[in-house]
């Protein structure tokens, strides 16, 4: 009896955790999280959307540049709330699925962008490239892996 209780408690943590794809919520506050739990190590902020046909193709090549340069990869769509289930779908067919995503939660999103980078209007794609001394510079457009390559020193 005891043993089915424990089971049946243990399936219920494991079903109310989420996937490691669907998207955390990104809204205020969060971009100094993000950094403060990638502190010590580079990282690329890679901000995408659905709607983006660029950043749809530029995916993948995140995957790879993940993997080849050792480099903290971190994904935030733009997309509202209601196209999460699509954009963990389009994470999961690009390979991305084990790779931390964010996803805007703030209808205000022009309090988000301000927080990341102050001059930031909204263009996509767009890449927050963060030092392991926490020094930034924002690109926007697409970011080779080569670009990632010779920013880290490689």
């Amino acid at each position: 009896m005891v043993k089915r209780i424990v089971a049946a408690v243990l399936l219920m943590l494991v079903a109310a955790m989420p996937a490691q794809a669907d998207p955390r919520p990104f809204s205020r506050g969060s971009w100094q999280s993000l950094l403060q739990a990638h502190a010590g190590r580079p990282v690329a902020v890679h901000f995408w959307s659905l709607t983006c046909a660029p950043c749809l193709v530029e995916l993948p090549q995140w995957r790879d540049t993940a993997k080849a340069s050792g480099l903290d990869v971190v994904l935030v769509s733009t997309d509202p709330p209601e196209d999460w289930p699509k954009v963990e779908r389009t994470l999961k067919r690009a390979g991305l699925d084990k790779v931390e995503s964010w996803a805007f939660a703030d209808s205000f999103v022009e309090k988000l962008r301000f927080e990341i980078d102050r001059n930031w209007a909204g263009e996509l794609p767009m890449t927050v490239l963060v030092s392991a001394t926490g020094t930034s510079e924002s690109r926007t457009g697409a970011v080779r892996r080569q670009d990632v390559e010779s920013w880290l020193g490689h």
